[in-house]
């Protein structure tokens, strides 16, 4: 037995243990979810296309995971007019295990998941993701680390360009190879600059906790000091 049915604008040909991958159905893993947009039933040879016999009918299943899809990148770049746009989108989706199709009006009984876990799980992650960041946000002494003016020589007109081909952060700069570095000369016209200024040395150092270039200078300055 076999049913095709209709979630988030797609159709779905499916039976019982089967996994689908939907748009985003609101729950957590274990939940039980039912699908009453029926199109069409098929149990041995017999076919049942019937508008009315096919609303007596329901799909259950069950929520495995939520997950994302693949990112998908969208850049648009106007010749000549200096002007680049580039844009990221993942969707949001769910993937469900089918346990029955039920008929002659059976409804499936709503079981709920395991909530806990799924919180447990994003905290840990969450957790992962701010110790991965603290070392790099305690060395730079509470600064923005995307604030791309910090680095000497990127004034706003070049950090708008920066910012529009993706680049918004330090570590971004700090990563740099020779060869990101001459495509981005080449790309955004600096002219030289990012080498001759030294972003990737400056983003380093900010990233260790060193104050900015500009205001070291400053702080000599006032102090005295020859440099």
């Amino acid at each position: 037995m076999f049913a095709v049915i209709k979630t988030g604008g797609k159709q779905f040909r499916v039976a019982a243990n089967d996994r689908i991958t939907v748009a985003k159905i609101e729950g957590n893993p274990g939940d039980t979810v039912a699908f009453g947009s029926v199109l069409m039933l098929t149990e041995g040879e017999k076919t049942t296309l019937d508008a009315k016999a096919l609303s007596e009918i329901t799909v259950a299943g069950e929520i495995v995971e939520q997950a994302r899809g693949e990112k998908v990148i969208a850049f648009k770049k106007r010749r000549r007019q200096n002007s680049k746009r580039k844009r990221g989108f993942r969707a949001e989706l769910t993937i469900v295990r089918i346990t029955d199709i039920l008929t002659g009006g059976k409804k499936p009984e709503m079981k709920k998941g395991d909530a806990s876990a799924v919180a447990l799980k994003a905290a840990s992650t969450a957790t992962k993701g701010k110790a991965a960041a603290k070392p790099a946000e305690a060395a730079a002494e509470g600064l923005d680390a995307s604030n791309l003016s910090l680095i000497s020589g990127i004034g706003p007109t070049i950090e708008k360009k920066l910012r529009a081909a993706g680049i918004a952060s330090w570590n971004e700069i700090a990563a740099w190879t020779e060869a990101d570095i001459a495509k981005w000369d080449e790309e955004l016209k600096l002219r030289g600059r990012a080498t001759r200024e030294e972003w990737v040395e400056q983003a380093k150092e900010l990233l260790a906790g060193k104050p900015p270039r500009a205001k070291a200078d400053q702080a000599e300055l006032a102090s005295g000091e020859d440099y």
